[in-house]
């Protein structure tokens, strides 16, 4: 059995913390000591590391909370509710970004570590790929991860239209 100060140490977390989690039913001690101090066992540990992996995610408590309580299905379903989620940040702050370079009026590029089609293109023909190999690029692309394909070609900051008819001849 470990007290709070032991978890504190060993976690990295606050007393606070515990004491929260403990509060919102999150993480509750299985016995006290003598003297009243929360003492928490192995299969609390194993849970309060499931908890902090969650937390890592970007999970809300209360979503932490509901995995907790269900089973592997509805725990995956979060789970990929969080991916999805993520990656539709990650295409508003792309937009943002490519907003932002425009706005400074500069090539800003590789200080905002972005790439656009014409550099990417470029690449692609500096190593030596024809548009044949081009195509067979993106072919195999399309074929392999087709939605990364798709945050890929977003991320170079090419129009939706373009990318619909990329992604139509990539699958041919």
């Amino acid at each position: 059995m470990l007290t709070i100060g032991q978890i504190v140490k060993k976690y990295g977390l606050s007393r606070s913390t515990l004491i929260y989690y403990d509060k919102k039913g999150l993480l509750q001690p299985s016995g006290r000591s003598p003297a009243n101090y929360r003492l928490y066992s192995t299969q609390d540990i194993q849970q309060l590391q499931r908890i902090l992996m969650l937390r890592q995610t970007g999970l809300s408590l209360e979503a932490i909370q509901a995995t907790l309580d269900k089973e592997q299905g509805h725990f995956d379903s979060i789970l990929e509710q969080r991916l999805s989620h993520i990656n539709q940040e990650i295409q508003m702050l792309r937009s943002q970004q490519r907003l932002i370079a425009q706005l400074l009026g500069k090539d800003i590029r590789i200080k905002a570590r972005m790439m656009d089609k014409d550099t990417w293109v470029s690449v692609l023909e500096k190593t030596g790929l024809d548009d044949a190999g081009k195509r067979k690029w993106h072919q195999e692309f399309e074929a392999i991860a087709p939605e990364a394909h798709q945050d890929f070609l977003e991320s170079l900051g090419i129009h939706s239209a373009e990318i619909c008819s990329i992604r139509q001849w990539s699958k041919t």
